[in-house]
């Protein structure tokens, strides 16, 4: 009370008195506070029960003033005092003895609200980031602690100091050993080692050494043991703001993450280097992804994984309660799924060589070590479980380098040219591929949901992989010229449909809807030595057309029910080949497809062990369920939409002249139909029955009477859409590559 008093009379007399010079208030300030240590002799009571907290703020406007009125950049008296005479060191000491109790507290504010209002750059200065650094290593030494919030605070600023001027890093890199000094019984020599000295280790001269601050500073040294710090090539920034990562307070784990952001994109080779070198940053990562992944339940439903909302690193909102009600383990999951956006968005921030060293942590120690026996376990449930996860995994990550590693931990590295089913170069990539055709429909469907996210990243090395290498050579054509093809009348099918009227592909399109480099997407007709170039739309209108008609009109139903016309799967195909082609953009694709002449035709073909599988789902079109059909029909049109003249020409012209032995994806198709057309004589009422399977599954008829080979009539559903769709293709390709011409 009676310091509250005293308080209360010095605010008064100073209101009352005439204002003094900046820098005489200035040192009244700091004298008030030294004076304190000198005459106090009650070292127990708490900081806030003394002027100390007063005193500190006063000194604070006090320099903030002095700046406002001052030129930019120019370092005014009371500054400079606070500089020579290392009032900062020997806060510092005050703050790691937390003399009077909470003055470390203090200290951390005072030091953030410096940095964070003074515009003038202080951390350059010796006698700033000397004491600063020192600072920095009290910070996360107590989980939990009382002044917490205060040092995640203080590392926040200097982290952000950091970002402003990358250079300074290198002030908070200790690259050199430093020796111990021996102890000092009377702690006074001590403390002018720590915060009156020079770095020169001159001390100052005596006539700028206030004698009552050397008392002061070691009054309050006497109460601590000093400590030294032995450690080489130390950052310890980074250091504290991973201890920091460890409280159980969220918004100080927020905060940390934040941090350490900030460091990791800075751009000095010495903090790149440190980033890289040492392992405490790979190990936070890594082993709280795994902690989190291993929480999860061994068993989720795929539909549940993939339909949880989105999630952004440090926005996720707890709500354990609301959670489980909704599946059990959605709270694990968004934990999981949260950190993992944490992982992936400093990936993408990190500096190129830290980026890398990162990532590939990530690959070896949560994806080798942890996903891959998941993903080759033999349970069921567990498969379902992992390769569902894996593609929750897949879709969230955006940043380069991740991508890159989780490619090579998926498909492998090399790139190898399959020569048969029966090749496994990669045991997780082949047995990934097997999946697609696995016994349970519930893992086929998942992996094959899984390849069509990962033929949608932006990575090249997957569709090489994938698909790309097994048709490099072209060898899939017939080792000869091929014959003309067959004219039909005025070069149209007797039910074609004029393409070119079409409102959504007039010629007067606006231009900026074209992706730049149009010469990637021409289909093989237009680049074909038989086919001259004013043959171009008659060639267009028969693929369209070829596959239009490919099923025959009793087994057509679309056209009885409203909204299922080509229309719609045309401008689905435009918005999809425009977001492909950006994809695609600078990836060393050809224009053309490979010459003729170049191509290895003696090379034997094998289409690879992805696109084989796909081919004989296809050709189990009629006797699948139709959630894999779906499925395996829109990971074949994906693949469709992919800018490369090579799978233009495999997967959209129905007039190659395919090797003895070869297939196509029209070819396979074809004998889906041969295989329909015999079917048919044998169902009786087989169309009403079509129209009425199609408008249950469309939610236009209710569920009814059974009908028999409902199976077969699904197939044939999705059968005809499918072919809708590649016509729409195959289209929206040419009128790309014509268009870009003009």
């Amino acid at each position: 009370m009676f310091s509250k008093i005293t308080s209360i009379l010095q605010h008064a007399v100073e209101a009352l008195a005439p204002s003094l010079p900046l820098q005489e208030d200035f040192v009244y300030h700091w004298k008030a506070i030294t004076h304190y240590y000198i005459e106090t002799s009650d070292d127990k009571a708490p900081v806030t029960d003394t002027n100390i907290p007063s005193h500190l703020e006063q000194m604070l406007e006090i320099l903030t003033q002095e700046e406002r009125e001052r030129d930019s950049g120019e370092t005014g008296p009371c500054m400079e005092y606070l500089l020579h005479h290392k009032i900062l060191e020997t806060l510092y000491t005050l703050g790691k003895a937390d003399c009077p109790p909470g003055m470390k507290q203090q200290v951390l504010t005072y030091y953030t609200k410096l940095l964070a209002h003074i515009h003038q750059p202080l951390l350059p200065h010796i006698n700033v980031h000397r004491p600063v650094q020192k600072l920095i290593r009290l910070c996360g030494e107590v989980l939990a602690g009382p002044t917490e919030n205060e040092e995640i605070q203080f590392l926040c600023i200097v982290c952000a100091k950091l970002k402003q001027d990358p250079y300074l890093v290198d002030f908070f890199l200790e690259n050199k050993t430093k020796k111990p000094k021996p102890k000092d019984p009377g702690g006074s020599q001590m403390l002018k080692d720590n915060t009156l000295t020079l770095d020169t280790g001159q001390s100052l001269t005596k006539d700028l050494i206030d004698p009552q601050e050397e008392s002061a500073a070691a009054a309050a040294a006497s109460t601590f043991s000093p400590t030294t710090n032995n450690n080489s090539n130390n950052y310890n920034l980074v250091s504290s703001l991973l201890n920091l990562t460890r409280s159980p307070d969220g918004r100080i784990v927020v905060k940390a993450c934040e941090g350490l952001m900030l460091l990791v994109s800075l751009p000095e080779p010495a903090a790149t280097k440190y980033l890289t070198e040492n392992a405490e940053l790979c190990e936070l990562l890594t082993e709280r992804l795994v902690s989190f992944y291993k929480a999860l339940p061994q068993s989720m439903d795929p539909l549940d994984i993939e339909m949880v909302e989105s999630v952004n690193w440090g926005l996720d909102v707890y709500n354990l309660k609301e959670d489980a009600a909704v599946f059990t383990g959605k709270r694990a999951l968004i934990s999981f799924l949260s950190w993992l956006d944490y992982c992936d968005q400093l990936i993408k921030e990190a500096h190129k060589a830290a980026a890398a060293v990162l990532a590939k942590a990530v690959k070896e120690r949560f994806f080798v070590s942890v996903m891959e026996p998941q993903l080759m376990q033999t349970s069921e449930v567990g498969i379902l479980t992992s390769t569902a996860l894996l593609n929750r995994i897949i879709r969230q990550v955006t940043s380069e380098a991740l991508l890159r590693e989780m490619v090579f931990f998926l498909l492998g590295e090399d790139g190898e040219l399959e020569t048969s089913p029966m090749s496994v170069h990669y045991p997780l990539r082949h047995r990934l591929i097997e999946h697609c055709d696995h016994l349970s429909d519930e893992i086929s469907i998942s992996t094959l949901r899984l390849f069509e996210q990962l033929i949608q990243k932006p990575n090249q090395h997957i569709l090489h992989s994938l698909i790309l290498c097994s048709l490099e050579e072209r060898n899939y054509l017939e080792n000869k010229p091929q014959e003309e093809r067959e004219t039909l009348e005025n070069g149209q099918f007797h039910d074609a449909i004029d393409l070119e009227e079409d409102p959504l592909f007039g010629d007067e399109g606006p231009t900026d809807s074209r992706p730049p480099n149009s010469d990637w997407f021409s289909l093989s007709p237009l680049q074909s030595p038989d086919h001259p170039k004013n043959d171009v739309k008659t060639e267009v209108h028969k693929i369209v057309n070829s596959f239009l008609c490919l099923v025959p009109d009793e087994a057509k139903s679309s056209y009885q029910v409203e909204g299922t016309g080509y229309d719609t799967y045309l401008r689905d195909a435009h918005r999809q080949f425009k977001d492909f082609c950006g994809v695609c953009l600078h990836w060393d694709w050809r224009g053309n497809p490979k010459p003729f002449e170049k191509c290895n035709l003696d090379l034997p073909f094998f289409e690879g062990h992805f696109l084989k599988v796909l081919f004989d789902r296809m050709g189990r079109i009629l006797d699948q369920p139709y959630d894999v059909n779906l499925q395996v029909t829109a990971v074949l049109s994906k693949l469709s939409l992919l800018p490369h003249p090579h799978l233009n020409e495999y997967l959209l012209d129905p007039y190659i002249n395919l090797a003895p032995g070869c297939r196509s994806l029209f070819s396979v198709i074809v004998r889906v139909v041969g295989d329909l057309m015999m079917r048919i004589q044998r169902i009786p009422d087989f169309t009403p029955k079509l129209l009425l399977v199609r408008k249950r599954l469309l939610g236009l008829e209710p569920e009814g009477i059974t009908i028999d080979h409902v199976t077969l009539l699904e197939g044939v559903i999705v059968l005809e859409e499918f072919c809708k769709e590649l016509a729409a293709i195959a289209f929206v390709k040419y009128h790309t590559a014509s268009s870009s011409s003009l």
